[in-house]
């Protein structure tokens, strides 16, 4: 079973502008998520799907192929991750190389490690799955969360009949965004639907579930980083 591993590195983030390279702790954020990808020895390749020169120029340095650069369409702020990864799909397949599972690896979690890696391909084969997805334990349960007018009125704002003790709602996940690994099958469908039957949740700890955003989720994410290494966690 031939598996590629596709990190998505493209430009013009305009929330948090080059935050694909900016200097995390030393390295540039993408190669957190390449060296996962390389260390897991798992996939027949690990590719990081940009449309920058420079950042293809990075993303080698570090281990990853980079063969091809984005086209103009899967580049803009409305194209999603997905329609990055059937370029890439139809580009390798012009090459004469297909692959059977890929593995989306956004490299803006670079708290996952090549352990998490690994774990949720083993459930993946396990399972005969057709997708895994990570997903990290929700920090309050969804009663606590609400949409508001613009007022700011709060009538209605807690679901009383639903909002019960935190110790006896159960346990809530969320997705984290660092790992989704599925069949080729499943991506060639529109829209890509991996939260059904045959699709699995592979559960990370909270702590490595960082999805860096914005200045604040960077500046925590470093912070967080040092206290794992720190061995706080275990």
């Amino acid at each position: 079973m031939k598996g590629l591993a596709v990190i998505p590195a493209r430009s013009g983030s305009k929330g948090l502008p080059d935050k694909n390279i900016r200097p995390f702790n030393g390295k540039p954020l993408m190669a957190y998520t390449i060296e996962a990808a390389l260390e897991a020895s798992l996939f027949d390749e690990v590719m990081v799907s940009t449309d920058s020169p420079y950042y293809a120029s990075l993303a080698k340095r570090y281990g990853a192929k980079v063969p091809f650069l984005r086209g103009t369409e899967t580049s803009s702020d409305q194209a999603g991750s997905w329609e990055a990864v059937r370029e890439v799909l139809e580009q390798y397949k012009r090459q004469g190389r297909r692959f059977d599972v890929i593995c989306l690896l956004q490299p803006t979690s670079p708290l996952r490690t090549s352990g998490d890696i690994v774990a949720a391909y083993a459930l993946y084969r396990e399972r005969g799955a057709s997708a895994v997805v990570s997903v990290c334990e929700s920090d309050h349960p969804p009663s606590w969360y609400h949409t508001l007018p613009e007022d700011g009125c709060l009538d209605g704002f807690i679901r009383i009949k639903n909002n019960v003790q935190r110790q006896k709602a159960g346990t809530y996940y969320r997705i984290n965004g660092a790992i989704y690994l599925a069949d080729i099958k499943m991506i060639r469908e529109e829209p890509v639907n991996l939260y059904q039957k045959g699709c699995f949740a592979y559960r990370m700890a909270r702590e490595k579930s960082m999805d860096i955003d914005t200045e604040m989720d960077f500046l925590y994410a470093e912070w967080m980083a040092k206290v794992i290494a720190g061995g706080v966690f275990h």
